[in-house]
């Protein structure tokens, strides 16, 4: 691995960065070993030196430097060393917390009403499929509902496998009716003993409540209870709108044009307690700006904390310059010794 990829040259400091002014005697102390060598020549008597004129010096000879320059190297190596150099990295620890959120669908028959296209049901499908996209540090889930109703999937940071549940989901496979307040009731439920700071339900619902157990403000009332906040969103156009009103034997289904009842008073009210809010989507792109707008009032919280990280480097150079100090000490005391 080449050290470039571990330290940035850039994010090398120093922390004693007076201790460079020794460098000053570098050139000094080079200066007072060359002087020192041209005076330690050893001489001797000999008749004649003719013989030897020509023979070039030995390696020993011509090394004979080595030890001054390792000595010089490892004050240099120890300058550095005690300048102390250090690596800094700094950045941030980012700490998202997410919003425990139930989506409570209605899934009655009138849901395949076709004054949204294709339909009230693929739209809603599509439209939450992109919401849960667009909220990935959320724990979300599903509760369906028609005449009764039934949690399609407990919350779940797995939202490919929340997706593939709200692909499956079919409009008039619970029952006849729209049990508004069994659906809300038992969107509470899977919320109400979280441990969250954040809880929300969203209820989409394109009818009025006319079965179910649970009376839907004695279920909002549970949702105030447990701090769960509700927006609900009122699907359907205003006026008439194509939809089922009957099923033949065979499955298939005979639509009409009926008059498209909601019940806004119920739902703004329950809204309004749980500190929510009502919305009313009358086509595809008011329903996808509706899931736009909560997304934006249901923000997650984010914790930033920078920090700066210090770690020394005079260790590896400090070594090396005991390396040289013993290697120039060897040499010194063994092969250069005759000639130094």
């Amino acid at each position: 691995m080449n050290i470039s990829e571990i330290i940035d040259i850039q994010d090398i400091v120093f922390a004693n960065k007076e201790f460079f002014w020794l460098f000053l005697l570098i050139p000094l102390l080079a200066t007072y070993y060359y002087l020192r060598r041209n005076r330690l020549h050893s001489s001797f008597n000999y008749s004649s030196s003719l013989f030897i004129k020509d023979i070039p010096p030995s390696f020993k000879v011509q090394s004979r430097f080595l030890p001054d320059l390792l000595r010089l190297l490892t004050i240099s190596l120890l300058i550095i060393a005690i300048a102390r150099p250090q690596s800094i990295s700094s950045g941030k620890d980012i700490h998202t917390e997410g919003i425990d959120i139930m989506i409570s669908l209605d899934v009655s028959l009138s849901m395949l009403a076709k004054d949204f296209k294709p339909n009230r049901m693929e739209v809603a499908k599509d439209v939450i499929q992109e919401f849960i996209s667009n909220r990935p540090n959320d724990r979300i889930g599903m509760v369906i509902f028609g005449g009764e109703a039934f949690t399609q999937c407990p919350l779940t940071t797995d939202h490919k496998i929340l997706k593939t549940l709200i692909e499956r989901v079919k409009a008039g496979g619970l029952g006849q009716g729209t049990a508004i307040g069994l659906g809300l009731a038992n969107a509470v439920a899977r919320l109400k003993d979280i441990d969250s700071k954040s809880k929300v339900i969203i209820l989409v619902s394109d009818g009025v409540n006319n079965t179910g157990e649970i009376d839907p403000l004695t279920a909002g009332e549970l949702a105030k209870t447990y701090n769960i906040k509700v927006y609900s969103i009122g699907v359907g156009s205003r006026g008439k709108a194509l939809q089922p009103v009957a099923m033949y034997p065979n499955g298939e289904l005979q639509y009409d044009y009926v008059d498209v009842e909601i019940d806004e008073a119920l739902m703004k009210k329950i809204s309004t307690e749980t500190n929510g809010k009502y919305f009313r989507s009358t086509n595809n792109r008011s329903l996808m700006n509706i899931y736009k707008e909560i997304s934006q009032l249901e923000k997650n919280t984010i914790y930033e904390k920078n920090y700066t990280d210090r770690k020394d480097l005079y260790y590896p150079i400090a070594y090396t310059a005991l390396i040289c100090l013993i290697l120039e000490f060897i040499l010194r005391k063994t092969y250069y010794r005759m000639i130094t």
